[in-house]
Formats: structure tokens, C-alpha cells, sequence
């Protein structure tokens, strides 16, 4: 059973091969790629429609997007804490 895909299936079938073709190095490297490529946007999207916001405010933002409301608080309250230290 396919899963749900607008790729042609013979496309879909070619870059299968394709990857599969490909050294493990060479696999990690364009998902580490690919990763840091769907980061960036992401950051640039929130920053676009968060002009209003600081860099820090934006990092917190992605972090709750993307990981949780909670996370979130605890890296701010962590930044919160170690800020005051340095008071």
C-alpha cells in the first residue's frame, strides 16, 4: 500500500533507488542538510509574521512550535535564571 503522494510512481520508485544507492555518510549528510534547510525556514516564517519580537523571543517561539509549550517555559525560565545571576 502507498502512502499518500502527489510523485509520479515511477519518479517516486527512481529516487528510491537513488537513495538506496547512496553510502550511509552520504545519506546522513543530506538529511543533516535537508534538516537545517527546514530550520531555516521555519525560523524565517515565524520571524516574518513576529516582527515585533527579539531573537530570543523568536527561538523561544520555534522551540514552542515545534517542541511544546513546555520546553518552551523551561528554556525561558532557565534563561530568566541565569540572567539574574549575572545581576
Amino acid at each position: 500500500m502507498r502512502a499518500l503522494s502527489d510523485t509520479n510512481p515511477e519518479a517516486e520508485k527512481i529516487l528510491i533507488k537513488l537513495i538506496r544507492q547512496k553510502s550511509i555518510p552520504e545519506r546522513l549528510a543530506q538529511m543533516e542538510s535537508l534538516t537545517s534547510l527546514v530550520i531555516q525556514l521555519s525560523k524565517r516564517a515565524i520571524a516574518r509574521n513576529n516582527i515585533n519580537k527579539g531573537k530570543r523571543e523568536l527561538d523561544l517561539l520555534f522551540l514552542e512550535l515545534h517542541y511544546g509549550e513546555e520546553l518552551s517555559n523551561k528554556v525561558r525560565q532557565y534563561f530568566e535564571k541565569i540572567s539574574n545571576e549575572k545581576e
